[in-house]
């Protein structure tokens, strides 16, 4: 005996070490496609990033030089209003500062004010400025030094930078005053600060006049990104693994890693720099690795699997030796389970009258099993002699999809079982948001083996934009499916066949099935368990008890009409949710 199992014992250890030799090497594998896959992934999607980044950095160029040319074609057009020259030949400002609050309004320029020849502010957009003198300013002495518009930055009071465009006046040649235009590039950068990305403007000495982070203004960049606050030793451990993925970055903010984008301004000279942060690239690396690294999960689950059926069946042959020693085990065994089925005895003869009702509930509930998994198994049937026939002609890509179906139809039909338990005791199941759309396609896509085979014309009719409404997936497809069902059933018997699906989003959102079948006779008992007008066999009468019972737990309701001159209409009225609604749920 000895001799003649050793033979299968030594083959399933030779089998065993080669399986474990596989899964050795296939962890090396994974390991490796894993580390290829992140450098080839981190490249590629750092290469895209910094695409969209030049792209978005001749934006950001575009619209700073457009500002600045707005701005200094002022000066030059306010330098020959004739009634600001006349209010400084005779020094009347009673309506000059009006003047240019409307010029101020109508250009959209941070301010615009009028200096007289001593430098004095005679006119301004801001009234509380009036009367300052500036003549020791850039902007005054740079404008009566040039016979043409000049441009002028620097440091005000409050450590940040103003700057104006301003230009000289003249009244027969003589120098009467100076028109100055402040332009608001502040203003910009404010709403260009509500981005993700750094966005820095340097001049030609390399000082950076506009920043989105303001504390680097007046700094280099080399003295901006060196003043950043010592980082922790989580920060320094997460700056290491962005290094090790093969994304060095350009820079570093607040302890997050980032790239850099520059361009040159056509303007004195200026640059502007780009900083985008490196964590959408790493985003969308852990998404690709996630899934590689699942699909790998998969694999070795299988592979052990495979290695514990092996030890399994070792473990039988071990048993068939101690058989005698079973043989008393099984004794034992019996004899304690007759007591615990005697005590079993007495405790349901004391609980008959309760065991009663709880037999009738579940009598009820096996019923409704039997009623929901009907369509699921039909569909699978379906599926399956697809799958063999795909098989015989040696596709197996397309039966895998066949397969991957009756995967999801096992897990639709252990979610109904699941849900069918609320028939007999409401459940607290969680909601979500759910689309309606989707959910008819869904349902549509279950039923497509019934509908092709009786050549049903079917008309849908959706919105475009989603329908969206708070209730549980899998129980709102189970009533349109048990919808869907009843309008197949009643036109079966008749050779012209349509179905038309409207779904409208007004106050609640509004799900009609019709059918030309030969309509309803009973519309009073419909939604009654176990009321059912088709043949034994066919149906049990619960498909649209349970609708109308999940509808009602949804806030909604599920009504039935006739409709001529022959047909039924069934209408799944359920409640919109809004957007806060919608946040509030996830």
């Amino acid at each position: 005996m000895a001799q003649g199992t050793s033979i299968p014992l030594e083959t399933s250890d030779r089998a065993n070490t080669f399986l474990r030799i596989g899964v050795l090497f296939l962890i090396i594998t994974a390991v490796a496609v894993i580390w290829l896959s992140n450098l080839y992934f981190t490249q590629f999607f750092t290469q895209s990033t910094r695409g969209h980044a030049e792209r978005q950095l001749s934006l950001y160029s575009g619209r700073i030089i457009s500002d600045l040319q707005r701005s200094a074609v002022v000066p030059l057009l306010l330098s020959r209003d004739t009634t600001l020259i006349s209010a400084l030949n005779s020094d009347d400002f009673v309506a000059t500062s009006q003047r240019l609050i409307r010029y101020h309004e109508d250009i959209g320029s941070k301010e615009i004010f009028l200096l007289n020849s001593e430098g004095r502010i005679v006119a301004t957009s801001n009234r509380t400025e009036l009367g300052q003198f500036l003549s020791y300013k850039p902007v005054y002495v740079a404008a009566i030094r040039s016979n043409d518009t000049v441009f002028t930055s620097f440091e005000n009071e409050s450590g940040g930078r103003s700057y104006y465009f301003s230009r000289r006046l003249k009244s027969d040649q003589e120098f009467i005053g100076v028109i100055v235009v402040e332009v608001d590039l502040d203003g910009l950068f404010d709403t260009w600060s509500k981005n993700d990305a750094t966005i820095i403007v340097r001049n030609s000495e390399g000082t950076i006049l506009l920043s989105t982070e303001r504390q680097f203004e007046n700094q280099t960049l080399k003295e901006a990104f060196s003043n950043q606050p010592v980082l922790s030793t989580m920060e320094r451990a997460l700056r290491a693994t962005g290094e090790w993925s093969g994304s060095v970055a350009d820079a570093y903010i607040r302890g997050q890693p980032l790239f850099r984008v520059d361009e040159k301004v056509p303007f004195q000279g200026w640059n502007i720099v780009y900083l985008a942060s490196f964590e959408n690239i790493r985003t969308r690396v852990n998404a690709i690795l996630s899934i590689e690294i699942m699909g790998y999960a998969m694999i070795f689950a299988l592979l052990f699997y495979i290695l514990s059926k092996r030890a399994l069946r070792k473990s039988f042959i071990f048993q068939a030796e101690t058989a005698s020693l079973r043989t008393l085990n099984e004794q034992l065994t019996m004899e304690i389970a007759q007591r615990q089925e005697a005590e079993r005895n007495l405790q349901v003869a004391e609980q008959s009258l309760a065991q009663s009702s709880k037999l009738a509930a579940l009598g009820e509930m096996s019923a409704a099993v039997s009623h929901e998994l009907n369509q699921p198994l039909a569909a699978m049937r379906t599926y399956l002699a697809g799958a063999k026939l795909l098989l015989k002609r040696r596709r197996p890509d397309e039966a895998m999809g066949s397969f991957q179906r009756i995967d999801d139809l096992i897990d639709r039909m252990g979610a109904i079982t699941r849900q069918l338990k609320s028939y007999a005791r409401k459940g607290g199941d969680e909601l979500y948001p759910v689309d309606l759309r989707s959910s008819v396609q869904g349902s549509l896509s279950m039923m497509s083996p019934q509908l092709n085979q009786l050549e049903i014309e079917i008309s849908e009719t959706m919105p475009k934009s989603p329908v969206m409404v708070l209730g549980d997936p899998v129980r709102i497809e189970q009533v349109i499916v048990n919808l869907l069902r009843n309008a197949i059933d009643a036109m079966k018997v008749q050779s012209d066949r349509h179905l038309d699906i409207l779904l409208v989003a007004g106050e609640m959102a509004k799900l009609s099935i019709k059918d030309n079948g030969p309509g309803i006779e009973n519309l009073d008992n419909l939604f009654e368990p176990f009321y059912t007008t088709k043949q034994p066999g066919d149906g049990v009468g619960l498909g649209l008890a349970i609708s109308s019972g999940i509808a009602t737990d949804l806030g909604g309701r599920l009504i039935a009409r006739n409709v001529k001159p022959h047909g039924a209409v069934f209408e799944f009225q359920i409640p919109l949710i809004q957007d806060e609604n919608i946040k509030a749920a996830e």
